[in-house]
Parts: C-alpha cells; sequence; structure tokens
C-alpha cells in the first residue's frame, strides 16, 4: 500500500529495533515473566507479549502486571529483576528477521545512512545492535533514556536528524511494526513506513495511514531508494 506522493530518494532511514529489525518477543516474553514471578505475579501468555511490548519497559511492566498491583514501588521492583535477567538471556531466542542483515548492507551501499530509534532501554539497544549488526554503521543508536521523552514523542527522531545534519524531512524515513512507530514518524514530519512481519498488525499500520506499508524487506529496499512503480 502506498499513499499517493511524489517520493524523494531516502538519505536517512531510522529504524524501530523489536519488531522490525529483530525478533525479540520471546526474549522479552520469558524475562517479563521471570520479574512477574519474581514479584509475586502471574506469568502472562507469551501471545500478550506482542500488543503489550513497544511503549518502554516501564508501560511493558505496568501493563504485565495485574490492575491491583500497578503500583510504582512494583514497577521498579520489576525492573531490577527484568533487566539482569534480560541482559543475561536478550539473544537466547532473538534474531534478525529473514532478509535483515542484507537490507542494511544493500542501503549503506547506496549511501543511505542508518539509525535506531528505539523504546528498548539504552543499554539494551546498543548491545542487541551490536550484536547482531555490529559490521553495520549506525549514526546513532537510541533508547530510552532517563530524562528523555519516549516514542510517540518525535524528538528521538529530530535528535538523528541533528547529528546527520542538513537534510529535508521528506529525506528522512521513520520505519517500523507498530501505531506508536507510525504516530512518532508523523508527529515528526517525515516519512513513515510501515512493515507487516513484526509484532502488530497489518489493520493497526493501516489505521496510522503511513506513506507506505511494506511486507518484505524486499519491498522496503525498493521504497527507501526509490525503486517503486508509480504510484
Amino acid at each position: 500500500m502506498y499513499q499517493t506522493m511524489a517520493h524523494t530518494k531516502i538519505k536517512l532511514a531510522i529504524f524501530d529495533l523489536d519488531g522490525t529489525l529483530l525478533d525479540t518477543i520471546e526474549d522479552l516474553g520469558t524475562a517479563c515473566n521471570h520479574a512477574l514471578k519474581s514479584c509475586g505475579c502471574p506469568e502472562r501468555a507469551m501471545s500478550d507479549y506482542n500488543k503489550l511490548v513497544g511503549r518502554g519497559i516501564y508501560n511493558l511492566f505496568r501493563d504485565a502486571l495485574p490492575e491491583d498491583r500497578r503500583t510504582e514501588e512494583t514497577v521498579m521492583k520489576m525492573r531490577d529483576f527484568f533487566i539482569p535477567y534480560y541482559n543475561e538471556h536478550k539473544a537466547d531466542r532473538t534474531k534478525p528477521y529473514a532478509g535483515i542483515p542484507e537490507l542494511l548492507e544493500k542501503l549503506e551501499n547506496e549511501g543511505v545512512t542508518l539509525a535506531v530509534a528505539s523504546n528498548k532501554y539504552q543499554e539494551g539497544a546498543e548491545a542487541l545492535v551490536h550484536r547482531f549488526f555490529g559490521g553495520r554503521n549506525f549514526l546513532r543508536i537510541l533508547g530510552q533514556r532517563d530524562g528523555m521523552p519516549i516514542k510517540p514523542d518525535p524528538e528521538i527522531v529530530r535528535e538523528i536528524e541533528r547529528a546527520f545534519g542538513e537534510i529535508r524531512k521528506d529525506e528522512v524515513a521513520y520505519v517500523g511494526d507498530s501505531d506508536v512507530d507510525m504516530e512518532t514518524g508523523a508527529n515528526a514530519g517525515v516519512t513513515t513506513i510501515g512493515v507487516t512481519w513484526g509484532f502488530r498488525s497489518r489493520e493497526e499500520l493501516e489505521m496510522k495511514h503511513p506513506h507506505f506499508l511494506c511486507g518484505t524487506p524486499e519491498e522496503l529496499y525498493d521504497v527507501i531508494c526509490n525503486r517503486i512503480p508509480s504510484c
């Protein structure tokens, strides 16, 4: 699905991480269930995590907890159990989606600058990108950081734009798999590209009216490099 629009080749492609570049759902869900169990709370079904993740770890904890346990004290306890466990097990089952390593290499060869803007906590985002995509030259790898707003606030995109230097909005794309990602790109005024292989449904993405909606990394490459058919 493409919106009818004049399309300029993208110079800066900013990617969400979880559900876009990496399939992290099992490791995230297992770590959150470990934290829930450690706090004396029932674990969640793994299928629940497709909807729970994507809005930062504190919102993940709040939404995963039973309603009567959603206090800041319990959320902080969850964090203390989650982060050490996840740091140890973050790559047990996590892997890049098929075609993503090749996509990133091809984009770099085309002169496209790469960056990551995620709601995953900063340490985790950096560690996973370096582990799975260490050969790529990312301009910035930004995650959730104390004192900084999380997506869909557009500041994370604007921070990356400032690091790039002078660039037009239509030369920047934000790529993600969720409604939060599409809102982030729209709030930043850049080209929004939804991908359908991640954690959320195609219908959820369509409701946010992205400029482009891609079903494969090959199609995403064509969109970013302006090799799509005429609308």
